[in-house]
């Protein structure tokens, strides 16, 4: 088809652009208005009292933006439902007839009884054409760019009610505008924002990016997801960290697992995290897997997939009597992620991890967290104590 554009200026209003599109193949055309100006620094609304048929011949221009109303009937054609128009208060009459009559035949055909409430308002629409009664046009448009004919310019009209308003925030972020005045690193700004920089990927060592994002965990914490991928290789991984700092005390959590529901758990994983299943005789250390926020399920399929991927277990390299036994505990692992019954644990000094309670805020009958204190063998692991945060200043200045 064939788009055409025109600039062209409205007496006493602005330039605007007429865009015009017609398909020769199947006859199909459309046309659409775009402000040729920049959006205004007020809104516009005009109220328009219709009262003859003179008036349904008034030019207006609706943006796309711009919300038409007609009170008398609770009608509203609600911003960015349609395309920006020139035409006259007729002309959107009949365009909103036209599209409610659109689905008219399957509505008959589902629902009839919302069929005939839309055919008596359609009627009520078309007889607003007739202007047997006068009733109240209204275009409201916060860009400012819409427009409605005074016929009588450039003297004052009577019937016509021209306002100009300041935008609320809410329209301006309608618009696109930017009113935020917090610097673009504030903390707030952060968590809306997925972050990214380049790395290397840990496989082939190709160029890639890893994606960084804070996410707040619902009754728990912040934490920080990193995702690299790499399309040379096609290699994927993601990892978390705790966003805040180490807890006072050290955290377990026991969930007693007895119903498949139960995997669907939302699960954080920290890398200070060690993991005990005591009816399979199976402890996972600190540091294994790294930080994981995932479900129950992904955890122990992650669990599976560290125990098959070694080569001296499953492989080549494994012997006959572990591989039998590990065998085993893969089946076993299985059963726990099906009916039978178990205790998962996790056990973290540093407090950073988590495990859902599908009853918060009110407390979990299968779930049990207890806080600890640590042991001066678990502080030195988390390397807490040489670590000295007061009076270190104080110190080196001494020592001089």
């Amino acid at each position: 088809g064939v788009t055409r554009l025109l600039l062209t200026r409205i007496p006493f209003f602005k330039e605007i652009i007429v865009s015009s599109f017609a398909c020769d193949s199947c006859s199909w055309s459309n046309t659409e208005i775009q402000s040729a100006g920049r959006i205004q620094e007020q809104g516009v609304r005009y109220t328009l009292a219709v009262t003859s048929r003179q008036d349904m011949n008034r030019e207006v221009v609706k943006t796309d933006c711009a919300t038409a109303r007609i009170p008398e009937l609770d009608f509203e054609i609600p911003a960015f439902t349609q395309k920006g128009v020139l035409t006259t208060i007729e002309g959107i009459i009949d365009r909103a007839v036209a599209g409610l009559e659109q689905d008219q035949p399957v509505r008959r055909a589902t629902d009839e009884e919302v069929a005939s409430k839309i055919d008596e308002f359609i009627g009520k629409l078309k007889q607003l054409k007739e202007v047997h009664s006068s009733f109240t046009f209204i275009i409201d448009d916060p860009s400012g760019n819409s427009f409605v004919e005074n016929p009588h310019a450039p003297q004052k009209d009577d019937a016509l009610v021209v306002t100009h308003y300041r935008r609320t925030p809410q329209q301006a972020a309608m618009l696109g505008l930017e009113l935020d005045e917090k610097p673009a690193d504030s903390a707030e700004g952060l968590r809306n924002e997925v972050l990214q920089f380049n790395t290397n990927c840990p496989e082939c060592n190709a160029p890639a990016d890893t994606n960084m994002k804070l996410v707040q965990i619902p009754h728990f914490k912040e934490v920080i997801i990193m995702a690299t991928n790499c399309d040379s290789c096609g290699h994927r991984t993601n990892e978390v960290k705790s966003g805040g700092a180490i807890e006072p005390q050290g955290t377990r959590i026991t969930l007693r697992i007895t119903d498949p529901s139960d995997m669907t758990r939302d699960i954080l994983k920290s890398e200070t995290c060690s993991v005990e299943i005591p009816e399979l005789e199976f402890e996972l250390g600190m540091g294994a897997l790294g930080g994981k926020f995932t479900t129950l399920e992904g955890l122990l399929k992650d669990i599976r997939d560290l125990v098959e991927r070694n080569p001296f277990t499953l492989g080549d390299s494994s012997t006959p009597g572990k591989t039998e036994k590990l065998q085993e505990f893969i089946g076993r692992l299985q059963e726990v992620k099906g009916k039978a019954k178990a205790h998962f644990i996790m056990d973290d000094p540093a407090g950073n991890s988590y495990l859902q309670n599908v009853y918060a805020p009110e407390e979990d009958p299968e779930l049990k967290v207890e806080r600890y204190e640590r042991t001066f063998e678990q502080n030195e692991d988390l390397g807490l104590n040489d670590m000295k945060t007061e009076g270190y200043e104080s110190e080196g200045t001494s020592a001089r």
